[in-house]
């Protein structure tokens, strides 16, 4: 038998057989022989004995073979029926009840139960043919003419078929049916068979549920085509099974016979799936088509392959029993309590109480509030004898690095939008001391505060707003401060945290790509600034090598004289040209940016452990600095600009403020009418506050997470704006929670379960963790000598590597890719391939239109608006749905299909599931 095996680009393998498939696992079928699989007639051409028949009566529990994995799905029992299209009938061939029975085509009688025997090639192939299939779960339908009809329009609508097909394969799918007799009944009663009956188990059986399998040659499609239907309730089909039970599945396999799929070894493996009950429950439980593939995988992975070798006695055989036992024991996961069978099913215990909707409004100001301190706080004890566990202490040193990196980074970035108003003292105290209140009083102590790159986009827009309207930007922000409380009382009272409800996929992806391209222009923005300063010219001043710091910056006096008679004198730095200054920064900047980013790749990559390599993965942008730092020091003839860092608990710049900010005014009275004015900026501030911070909360606190001690929005959001408004009189930043951080520390504080495929057992909820990385960060204030030895540039490459790799996990940004790629390209999600191309490109096309509106709003001089114009992106979403785009295209195109990542696997990163920067 010549067998051709080849490996195509993006299938994972092609199995070409000239001849039938192997129709046993004990021999091969002789070339002249039909495919039909029967036993019996091969032991009686091959001159064996028989086995002796065993009459069982009828209301004997014996043929219950406990040894299988296919007794019972745990709510009902799977029976299936596989129907091939023969001419113009569904003929029934093959039946299960765990077991299997194949009808015999030349007596027409229904051969002995025996264990499914499937090709390797057949389940390869099913597995690949429904990856691109049509999936329907809970259809309201109860006829099979119904179901086909919807059928035939999700195909089309899919483009898997011509609309010239519909029709046609309508007409296919209703075809006449035909089935058999039952088994043979002895005089007494009593069911006649070797091990077990199908139809006596599915006749005895008071709570069953049904599987059609349609599988044939229909030459009329172009290529085979594959559907899959989960019934909402399972329903008695007339004329569909040769019994009524209820259906609950329907699937379709048919295609053109010049293709290289055998219809009949593929709908008798799809049969064999769907009496085994592990999937059986899974494609119950399924929520998307790739659930349903995954649970083919997990089939595939607990099944059985014997070599094609001559097998000369059944006691061969005797030790493949003893290792299925071992294979069915590790499949089965005692943790997964939806896996019931046999004496694990437990009695109901009455309806569950549903699960509380921490957004739910109550009618009552303040109700949502009081909702959370009921839920949240009857857990306060526990919040830390639950600390006293290993993994948190692991948690807690990971986390200080992930949360110190943002604190440097950003609060170098910070003084030099700001002229060094606020800097990195300022934010890694804030961040401490606001850390330490948070996780103390906190609803959801799992999430980690800190300064984002929105928070910093508006920062420097309200700077440069101060700055041309001639005030104080210090002062003008306690005024912010203090609306922001206001506000946030007001819509704490009103329960105003529902509202993130409204806000989808379409307006966080075109915030997250707008603060992303921000992140790399301003990068690029910098390091222009610095050739400009330092540009590449023949003769530079001369330097006097005996001072301690060559490179000081001359000082220059300049003097204003007020109106009043007053004068002020300031201090000017006029920064000279340095030989090599811009070519090293260029070095620095991309040095650092290609460290963190191929660390970040080498993370899922195959080199070393696992264990070792995503540590090297996680700590990446420490190291890049490090390397940078190293790189500084030893090239000491050329100048870089450094870390602003004062020593010890000191502003940035003492020269400027102090730690007590006064509202009236620092240097010159505040005016009056912007202290009411305040309020515009307060809004808009508060918007970024709430997006982030609502988003990381809903993020964070996703069921999957199996989190028991609940959640508060209203609670959290008060109390993070509250301190930031009181942060403001000492000068101090804003803070919200931080996306990535929050998910790293609640993936750190995840304990899987144990076995093949771990699972979410629980997380670690204390407050211990979040209290001690607060208190680390602030102690690392006094890490002022390594500080300051950072090059600024070196931050900017990482403001370049937070900007790109944040575009990765975007959807917004995979389509605008596709804008440019070929469609055979295309990838399989939903979004691709359940809508034209042409609407999906219009989709995106919408979106990079309210980006590009964004951005001018941002380079122009209301860029303090803009968080105002992003807001109006949720009435445009929600203005499309149905009228520019049907509802059911939303849902593939806006769908949140971010899904909580239970094991970092090659070629994945947890850091995709967070929306923003």
């Amino acid at each position: 038998m010549d067998n051709n095996f080849s490996f195509e680009e993006g299938s994972e393998m092609s199995y070409e057989d000239n001849d039938s498939a192997l129709p046993s696992p004990l021999r091969l079928t002789p070339p002249d022989h039909s495919d039909i699989y029967d036993l019996e007639r091969r032991r009686q051409e091959d001159n064996e004995p028989l086995m002796e028949a065993i009459v069982i009566p009828s209301n004997s529990e014996a043929y219950l073979n406990l040894n299988t994995n296919a007794t019972t799905r745990g709510d009902a029992q799977a029976y299936v029926e596989l129907n091939e299209l023969q001419g113009s009938t569904w003929q029934e061939t093959s039946r299960w009840v765990g077991y299997e029975e194949t009808l015999n085509p030349a007596t027409g009688q229904w051969g002995s139960s025996h264990v499914s025997y499937l090709t390797f090639k057949s389940l390869i192939q099913l597995r690949k043919t429904m990856s691109t299939g049509a999936y329907i779960f809970d259809l309201n339908a109860s006829s099979l003419s119904a179901v086909a009809e919807k059928v035939a329009d999700e195909l089309l609508d899919s483009n898997e078929i011509r609309p010239s097909d519909r029709d046609a394969l309508l007409r296919a799918l209703l075809m006449r049916r035909s089935q058999s007799g039952g088994p043979v009944v002895t005089s007494s009663g009593d069911i006649q068979m070797q091990t077990f009956s199908v139809t006596k188990k599915r006749d005895c059986s008071d709570n069953i549920e049904a599987s059609v399998v349609l599988s044939g040659v229909l030459d009329l499609l172009e290529k085979p085509v594959v559907a899959f239907v989960r019934l909402r309730d399972s329903v008695v089909m007339e004329s569909v099974l040769e019994c009524p039970v209820p259906v609950r599945f329907v699937f379709v396999l048919v295609g053109p016979s010049q293709s290289e799929i055998d219809y009949s070894e593929n709908g008798r493996a799809m049969g064999a799936l769907m009496a085994d009950w592990v999937f059986c429950l899974e494609a119950f439980l399924a929520q998307t088509d790739k659930d349903v593939t995954n649970a083919i995988a997990d089939f595939m992975d607990c099944s059985i392959v014997i070599p094609p070798t001559e097998i000369q006695d059944q006691e061969m055989m005797a030790p493949i029993i003893d290792f299925q036992k071992k294979v069915l024991g590790d499949r089965l996961r005692p943790t997964d309590t939806r896996l019931a069978y046999g004496d694990r099913v437990k009695v109901e215990e009455g309806p569950q109480i549903p699960r509380e909707d921490p957004l739910a409004r109550t009618g009552i100001p303040f109700g949502g509030m009081v909702k959370d301190l009921k839920r949240r706080y009857r857990h306060y004890i526990s919040d830390y004898t639950d600390a006293l566990n290993p993994q948190v202490l692991a948690a807690v040193i990971f986390i200080y690095f992930a949360a110190l990196s943002p604190a440097i980074t950003f609060g170098g970035l910070l003084a030099d939008k700001t002229d060094k108003y606020m800097g990195v003292s300022e934010l890694m105290i804030s961040t401490s001391i606001q850390g330490v209140i948070f996780c103390l009083i906190a609803a959801q102590p799992v999430l980690i505060i800190g300064f984002s790159g929105p928070l910093l986009v508006f920062e420097e827009a309200f700077f440069s707003f101060c700055q041309t309207q001639g005030i104080e930007y210090i002062v003008g922000r306690t005024w912010v401060g203090m609306w922001l409380i206001v506000i946030v009382f007001i819509i704490v009272a009103v329960e105003g945290s529902f509202l993130v409800r409204f806000i989808s996929r379409f307006t966080q992806e075109i915030f997250s790509i707008l603060i992303s391209l921000i992140f790399i222009y301003e990068t690029f923005n910098k390091l222009i600034k610095i050739f400009k300063a330092h540009p590449l010219i023949l003769n530079y001043e001369h330097l006097n090598d005996s001072l301690d710091n060559p490179f000081h910056p001359v000082i220059k006096e300049h003097i204003e004289v007020h109106p009043d008679g007053n004068v002020t004198v300031k201090e000017m730095e006029i920064e000279r040209p340095y030989p090599n200054t811009a070519l090293l920064s260029m070095c620095l900047m991309f040095g650092c940016f290609f460290i963190a980013y191929f660390l970040r790749q080498f993370k899922n990559g195959h080199y070393l452990p696992g264990p070792i390599r995503r540590l090297i993965g996680d700590f990446g942008v420490p190291i890049a600095i490090f390397f940078m730092i190293a790189l500084d020091i030893c090239i000491q003839d050329a100048y870089t600009q450094k870390l602003v860092v004062p020593k010890g608990v000191e502003v940035t710049n003492p020269k400027i403020r102090g730690w007590f900010i006064n509202p009236k005014g620092v240097k010159k009275p505040f005016p009056i009418w912007m202290m009411g004015a305040c309020c515009v900026p307060a809004m808009l501030v508060f918007i970024l506050i709430f997006l982030e911070s609502q988003i990381t909360t809903l993020i964070v606190s996703k069921p999957e997470r199996k989190m028991i001690k609940g959640s508060g929005f209203h609670l959290d959001l008060l109390i993070l704006v509250t301190m930031g408004g009181i942060a403001s009189i000492f000068g101090a930043p804003w803070l919200s929670a931080a996306t990535v951080r929050s998910v790293t520390h609640a993936n750190a504080l995840t304990v899987m379960t144990k076995g093949p495929k771990p699972e979410i057992e629980k997380v670690v909820e204390q407050r211990i963790s979040g209290i001690l990385v607060a208190i680390l960060v602030g102690v690392s204030i006094y890490m002022e000598p390594i500080l300051k030895m950072i090059p600024m540039t070196a931050l900017f490459g990482i403001f370049l590597y937070m900007g790109i790799t944040s575009l990765s996990g975007i959807q917004m940004w995979d389509r605008m890719l596709l804008l440019i790629t070929p469609k055979k390209y295309h990838p399989s999600d939903a979004y691709a391939t359940k809508v034209s191309t042409l609407r999906m490109h219009l989709f995106t096309l919408i979106q990079i239109v309210c980006l590009s509106i964004l951005w001018m709003v941002k380079i122009s001089s209301f860029s303090l608006a803009l968080p105002f114009v992003l807001i109006l992106t949720i009435p445009l979403r929600m203005f499309m749905t149905g009228t520019l785009f049907t509802v059911k295209e939303m849902k593939y195109l806006d769908a949140d299909d971010a899904k909580v990542n239970l094991e970092e696997e090659p070629g994945e990163d947890v850091y995709n599931e967070s929306p923003l920067p």
